[in-house]
């Protein structure tokens, strides 16, 4: 009987040892897994296969004061395609039909869309970018073409889809409707009413737990872990779109007439500080001019001799001097310190009163009659500036509003040539609409209110917050003074450096102002601010204005009588007297055939029918705006698409001015 090798037997204890100590190296672990490390690893199954997913929330609507729609959130599709998707047989057999009809559909050459496909279907290429920037109805269209007809899984067509915000009236008051975004540093940049209100306008997302299935797909687990959205609410501006047109275009025309570096216009209600617009117009490169930055509310700038109205009401309150105090305006030069103060006019006025030295912006008689009131106590006269909050910015919801510069006699930079400086409105700065806040005070009464740029945050018809006038200063002056600046103002149209813009059939008040630019860098590098800010009527002031014009061409004037004041007779002379702009706001200009159509079957009904309500369930919900708006109803538009509910019923009667509210798909 064999005797088995001594060395077999180690190497199958060897095993056996090995074997025992993997199985217990296994419990060890499947153990750790479990109870030690099991949390980890079961929230990692969880992560894979149940997910929280983002339900955004519907962005807010900003209307126009008469409800014209300002700017909303629509749906852009981008539609690429997986060129390995469909079958051999489906792509051969549809690829030449989903290439016409994309030529079709985009005016672009079959034979391209074609190429685009096969290079695609050769080389496995599964996310080819076929078109971007489609419309909701452009992508149910492409949606119904061959192949893509199939689905994703057939037909290879991949959708991706982002909301985005429109501007319905275009690119008109654009800075002031304004945005939100992110930057590529992941900084925000907000601007205007879309960036200041954003807190009302974004809702508040919801919630909801998915369960990943079949085929990469997500369906909800249970409804109660689902959070709804909270759509956010719409924001009710003061902006009047027909006003704006006319701001627009007129500041637009003089802009490009005197090749002006930029310039900026704003309308404002008289009594409640209602901005019925606000247009800011900046050059590019190639001479086109476009909403570049919020001048009027972010620019502060030496105002030049629209700043005297201070002059007056300082001296007039005072009792310093009086609007028939005499000044000799000394051949129309006068020195301080070795600075120069001049006349436009060469040779000056001679000896003239505190008020028509005011009417025809005589620098010498302003300047002579504050230094001599207040050069033992500068303070005086600028404590006024304070009182009226002129040395603070206006405190709007904006971001980036310019900081006014009204120096003290405490300032370091005070000097013995401030006061004179100041007196014809250099060494101070100030924002357009902080001047046109002044003057608006003046037309008003005395009562200062602040701009205001929304009336009302609502949800359909339910207020949420409402945005009352705001006075910054109930009376700046006496009635007395105010009467004696309505003359004056007056006067300055009438007969003074604005008489060119006067005008028998209505009547205007206010005041030119022509400024230096960069007047340290010597002659050769003059430019120049020109502005006009005003009311009017003059008698009954509804409406205050002021337009400034930077840096015109020279050669072709630099007046602000010549170039800033005829954008604010032009504005003044349309709304007073009602007349339609000439000019059409870029995108709804011409007519719809379907609107024609609809209110044409809709009156030829009978006579008693344009009494009623007419029901446009089903209609695109443009048309639909269109047609109630000819009959004189106030609309507002909620969602895209067509009507699927209108607020008040059909066959209703017709009111007129009556607001209908159209719920859209």
């Amino acid at each position: 009987m064999g005797v088995e090798p001594k060395n077999n037997n180690y190497r199958l204890y060897a095993v056996i040892a090995g074997m025992l100590i993997a199985a217990i190296c296994i419990v060890i672990k499947l153990t750790n897994i479990q109870w030690v490390e099991g949390n980890h690893y079961r929230k990692i199954a969880k992560e894979k296969s149940v997910k929280t997913f983002v339900i955004p929330a519907n962005k807010g609507n900003v209307y126009s004061s008469d409800g014209s729609l300002l700017a909303t959130s629509v749906p852009n599709y981008t539609i690429r395609f997986d060129a390995m998707a469909p079958s051999k047989a489906d792509f051969d057999k549809e690829i030449g039909p989903l290439a016409a009809a994309l030529s079709k559909k985009f005016r672009k050459p079959k034979s391209e869309y074609l190429a685009k496909f096969l290079k695609a279907r050769r080389t496995e290429n599964r996310y080819l970018l076929v078109e971007k920037g489609l419309s909701y109805t452009d992508y149910m269209e492409v949606k119904s073409f061959p192949l893509f007809n199939k689905g994703t899984y057939k037909g290879g067509m991949i959708v991706d889809q982002k909301t985005v915000r429109e501007h319905p009236i275009g690119k008109i008051a654009e800075r002031t409707i304004g945005y939100e975004r992110v930057d590529g540093d992941g900084q925000a940049r907000n601007a205007g009413i879309e960036g200041a209100f954003s807190r009302y306008l974004n809702g508040k997302d919801g919630k909801v737990l998915k369960q990943k299935i079949a085929k990469g797909q997500w369906k909800p687990i249970r409804d109660n872990n689902e959070i709804e959205p909270q759509d956010g609410y719409d924001v009710i501006s003061t902006i009047d779109v027909y006003i704006q047109d006319i701001a627009h275009h007129a500041l637009l025309k003089q802009l490009e007439h005197y090749s002006a570096d930029h310039g900026c216009v704003v309308v404002m209600e008289t009594k409640t500080g209602d901005v019925k617009a606000i247009s800011n117009l900046g050059r590019d490169s190639q001479g086109n001019y476009y909403e570049k930055l919020n001048y009027a509310v972010g620019e502060s700038h030496e105002p030049g001799s629209t700043f005297k109205l201070l002059d007056l009401i300082a001296l007039l309150e005072d009792e310093k001097a009086d609007t028939s105090s005499v000044y000799d305006s000394n051949g129309g030069v006068i020195s301080y310190r070795g600075k120069l103060v001049k006349d436009s006019k060469k040779g000056g006025y001679g000896k003239i009163s505190l008020a028509r030295g005011f009417e025809v912006s005589s620098n010498t008689v302003l300047v002579q009659a504050v230094y001599k009131a207040y050069k033992s106590d500068p303070k005086q006269f600028v404590d006024r500036i304070y009182d009226y909050k002129l040395h603070k910015p206006l405190g709007l919801p904006f971001a980036g509003e310019g900081r006014p510069v009204i120096r003290t006699p405490e300032d370091p930079k005070w000097s013995a040539i401030s006061l004179p400086w100041m007196a014809f409105g250099y060494g101070v700065a100030v924002t357009p609409l902080q001047t046109l806040t002044l003057y608006n005070a003046v037309a008003n009464n005395g009562e200062m209110v602040k701009p205001q740029f929304v009336k009302e945050i609502r949800e359909w018809n339910r207020v949420i917050k409402k945005f009352d006038k705001e006075i910054i200063h109930p009376k700046i002056c006496s009635e007395k003074t105010i009467d004696k600046l309505h003359a004056v103002l007056e006067n300055v149209v009438k007969r003074g450096t604005a008489s060119s813009l006067y005008s028998k059939d209505f009547s205007m008040a206010g005041k030119t102002g022509t400024a230096q630019v960069d007047y340290n860098k010597g002659e050769g590098n003059l430019y120049y601010t020109s502005s006009f800010v005003g009311y009017f009527p003059a008698d009954n002031p509804k409406y205050s204005c002021i337009v400034v014009v930077h840096k015109p061409n020279v050669a072709k004037g630099y007046y602000g009588a010549d170039v800033a004041g005829p954008v604010f007779k032009r504005i003044a002379q349309k709304i007073f007297t009602d007349s339609p702009t000439m000019n059409k706001i870029k995108g709804l200009q011409g007519k719809s055939k379907k609107v024609e159509q609809a209110y044409e079957t809709y009156i030829a009904k009978s006579a008693d029918d344009l009494k009623r309500i007419p029901n446009v369930k089903g209609m695109p919900g443009m048309d639909a705006a269109a047609l109630l708006e000819n009959l004189k109803l106030k609309v507002r538009v909620r969602g895209i698409g067509k009507v699927k509910k209108q607020s008040i019923p059909p066959g209703e009667p017709l009111k007129k001015n009556e607001t209908i509210i159209l719920e859209l798909s």
